[in-house]
């Protein structure tokens, strides 16, 4: 599963240099050209890292990272990227939210080794699973729906942690039970399965706006449908 980089960043150059070499290095990108932009991104695709640019339309980038701070978003890693160079601005934007500061003009590759310094030192990789504002995190065994908390059980909270691994796949229902029930003689019912289907669908699509993200293909299963 690819992790998701989020850049913020005004200069459409700079901004489509970052994505390429990131995309290239395996990650999924989005982007933003404003700090209003950005927190609209950031809401719906819930990245596990921004890329951020200090000086920004709308809202600058210090505002920004303040207001992801002020949500206790403390997971999210945040490199800054700024042309000034003086000590106590680099203080200053550590002492706001950021995890690094790198300073312009700088090396793709030197980014590259940044990004990948800091998930390792925040424990970003493999932590969730994040599909268009629908965030699963495994080792919390929380998920979030546009930054709201979803309670679910046990079960349903592993069937749709095993839907959002396996994106756009038609999963049929003798592979759910296999999954949800390994260890177990009992037999467990298609029904069953149909159920917990039902239950997790009311809880994660109750907004009439949203597509429905679990479908039924008749004959064959269930997939999860993510862009």
């Amino acid at each position: 599963m690819k992790q998701t980089i989020l850049v913020v960043e005004d200069d459409k150059m700079i901004r489509e240099l970052i994505k390429i070499y990131l995309i290239k290095a395996g990650y999924e990108v989005v982007e933003a050209a404003d700090g209003k932009e950005a927190q609209k991104v950031f809401l719906t695709k819930q990245p596990c890292l921004i890329i951020l640019d200090l000086m920004l339309p709308k809202l600058s980038g210090e505002e920004f990272c303040a207001w992801i701070r002020a949500q206790e978003r403390n997971e999210v890693s945040i490199i800054m990227l700024s042309a000034k160079s003086r000590t106590e601005d680099r203080i200053n934007g550590l002492k706001i939210g950021a995890d690094d500061y790198l300073i312009k003009p700088f090396e793709p590759e030197e980014l590259l080794a940044h990004i990948e310094a800091v998930l390792r030192r925040t424990g970003q990789y493999c932590q969730k699973i994040t599909h268009d504002g629908l965030c699963i995190k495994p080792r919390k065994g929380e998920v979030l729906l546009f930054d709201k908390e979803v309670t679910l059980t046990k079960h349903e909270f592993n069937l749709l942690y095993y839907f959002m691994e396996n994106p756009n796949i038609v999963i049929s229902r003798e592979n759910l039970i296999n999954q949800l029930y390994p260890y177990t003689d009992k037999l467990v019912l298609d029904r069953t399965i149909d159920a917990h289907i039902k239950k997790i669908r009311k809880k994660i699509e109750e907004n009439p706006a949203v597509p429905k993200r679990i479908v039924t293909v008749r004959g064959m299963g269930y997939k999860f449908v993510a862009e």
